[in-house]
């Protein structure tokens, strides 16, 4: 008798339903490889949080049958939550050359580097063997550079998943997308193709990175004094046109920032990127420069707290400040939930009657790295696939590229929608979905590794909305009776000092302690819980505010 062919088991952990946090499982038996490991930037009501990362409850849980981590490319939201993960997953780490000396560098900085085993690959070379997967490699064009898609061969078939691509006809430098490839998968049969869904909601072809070109050239030759650029630090084809530009109009670059300083370096290290001798200024070098030579490229395009850009904004950056007539130009799309802290910064910019650019009008300064809707529909037509599962995006993208695909009518079998944590069987009888799996999103503290319980978000929340009470009692150890009046001390409640609710509250604490028995007054927790209980009551009825309260008991 034939041996039945092994299901495929497909369990998307991060990246479907919110952009971040991308990370995918494939499973065949006992070997399981997984596909990115992302993070997200916290929304404002995640209060203190760095960064989130996903829920990977599910491979602590199968440790034993991970055999690796396969990465399409070097953003953080597919690499930025390896520092957390590869401690509880000590598993070889696969990806291009480029994207492995990124990792190496936060690797390093976790104190991990020693301990974790790098794989390079090479786009379009030759495929790797992870167990029963066989992984093919192909070169995509993107925003940043050595980015790859994966054609992943099961026992089950083939599986496609694009990682992140925009189809780049005009690449600058590095590898051109391999559509071959693709049609050549597609020749031969692909069960299942994950797809890029990001700028579903725009029709046509995304431009080329050289439609920059023409304006920021433009405007570098006009400026009448500095230009400070700020793009992604990954961006390096567009660092790489920048600087061409600048020698182009006799200026010379700076970089200031440290994630622009660390991918320039490690760019120029790797030879991706190429800086003509004596073209380079020194940070501590600009405010003596002359400002009509110079271009600052600099990090912090999302005005993220602290960035180079936000503190050169207000003035308080070492080596960089903006005068009147410099020229800013932000050559980089303003990410959804960052628009206020972004025009807030532009707001400073003005302000300094700086010359400030941020869109595209007039010219061209900026161009997406994802596929518009025609570069889509040619990766569907190409890749023919049984079965479609959109990836990438929040849940109406997902559902757009679903619509797409079900306009073109090039998907033989289903179109599937899923979340993170739902899972999905192939099997040689068809795709079934199966038990969800744990899956969400884990919070990680400003300056720390250490992850934060949903409890001490909540908190945060409360403290911020409703303040804090906190009343103190100093009681006798040996007669359990209170040595003063209690005092209450209130933050985040009033702009005056509140005194006929303080007065209200010191009654409600008093009462409490008296009415308590000899018993309880032993028992400082109990105390406690009395008094925070009773003191709840008292300030919503007062106040419908809830804020935290923590009572405080001093032994005299």
């Amino acid at each position: 008798m034939s041996k039945p062919a092994q299901s495929l088991t497909v369990i998307p952990l991060g990246g479907l339903g919110e952009f971040g946090m991308n990370m995918m499982a494939l499973r065949v038996g006992d070997d399981i490889i997984v596909i990115d490991s992302g993070m997200m930037f916290p929304e404002s009501e995640l209060l203190g949080v760095d960064l989130v990362i996903p829920d990977i409850t599910y491979l602590k849980q199968n440790r034993a049958h991970v055999r690796a981590i396969v990465l399409t490319h070097g953003h953080e939201d597919h690499i930025g939550a390896l520092p957390y993960i590869l401690r509880d997953l000590n598993v070889p780490v696969y990806g291009t050359r480029f994207t492995l000396a990124l990792v190496k560098k936060r690797l390093d900085e976790a104190g991990l580097l020693q301990s974790t085993t790098l794989r390079e690959v090479i786009p379009g070379g030759r495929l790797v063997e992870i167990g029963p997967f066989e992984i093919e490699f192909i070169p995509v064009t993107h925003s940043t550079i050595d980015c790859v898609a994966l054609a992943v061969r099961t026992p089950a078939g083939v599986i496609i998943h694009t990682g992140d691509f925009k189809i780049d006809q005009t690449p600058v430098g590095g590898a051109p997308f391999d559509l071959h490839a693709f049609a050549r998968y597609g020749h031969e049969g692909v069960l299942a193709l994950f797809s890029d869904s990001t700028n579903v909601e725009r029709p046509g072809f995304t431009g080329s990175e050289r439609n920059i070109v023409p304006r920021i050239e433009e405007l570098c030759r006009s400026a009448p004094r500095r230009v400070i650029l700020s793009c992604f630090a990954s961006s390096i084809h567009r660092i790489q046109q920048v600087i061409d530009i600048a020698a182009r109009v006799g200026r010379k670059v700076a970089f200031v920032g440290r994630s622009m300083v660390d991918n320039v370096e490690i760019a120029h290290s790797l030879e991706y990127l190429r800086i003509p001798d004596g073209m380079v200024v020194r940070p501590q070098d600009i405010r003596g420069f002359d400002p009509k030579r110079l271009v600052i490229l600099a990090s912090g395009s999302q005005a993220e707290p602290m960035s180079s850009l936000s503190r050169i904004a207000v003035d308080n950056h070492r080596f960089v400040s903006v005068d009147e007539n410099d020229s800013v130009i932000l050559s980089a799309r303003i990410i959804p939930g960052n628009e206020k802290a972004i025009f807030r910064m532009l707001d400073h910019m003005f302000r300094r009657r700086a010359l400030v650019y941020y869109d595209n009008a007039g010219g061209t300064i900026h161009v997406s790295g994802h596929a518009s809707q025609e570069e889509q529909k040619l990766i569907l037509q190409l890749v023919k696939p049984k079965y479609f599962i959109p990836v990438h995006g929040e849940y109406r993208h997902l559902f757009r590229h679903a619509a797409l695909a079900y306009q073109l009518g090039v998907v033989s079998g289903e179109i599937l929608l899923l979340e993170d944590g739902h899972t999905l069987e192939f099997t040689e009888d068809g795709a079934y979905r199966r038990d969800p799996v744990t899956a969400g999103r884990v919070c990680v503290d400003s300056g720390s590794l250490e992850e934060i319980e949903e409890v001490v978000i909540r908190d945060r929340k409360h403290l911020s909305e409703d303040g804090v009470v906190v009343p103190i009692i100093a009681i006798d150890k040996h007669t359990g009776r209170m040595e003063s009046q209690p005092e209450i001390v209130t933050r985040g409640m009033f702009s005056d000092n509140g005194a006929e609710f303080l007065a209200g509250a010191r009654d409600v604490v008093l009462k409490t302690v008296e009415q308590s028995n000899a018993e309880e007054k032993s028992d400082w927790s109990v105390i406690k819980e009395k008094i925070r209980v009773d003191l709840k009551r008292h300030i919503n009825k007062q106040t419908s505010k809830r804020p935290l309260i923590l009572p405080v008991i001093l032994e005299v």
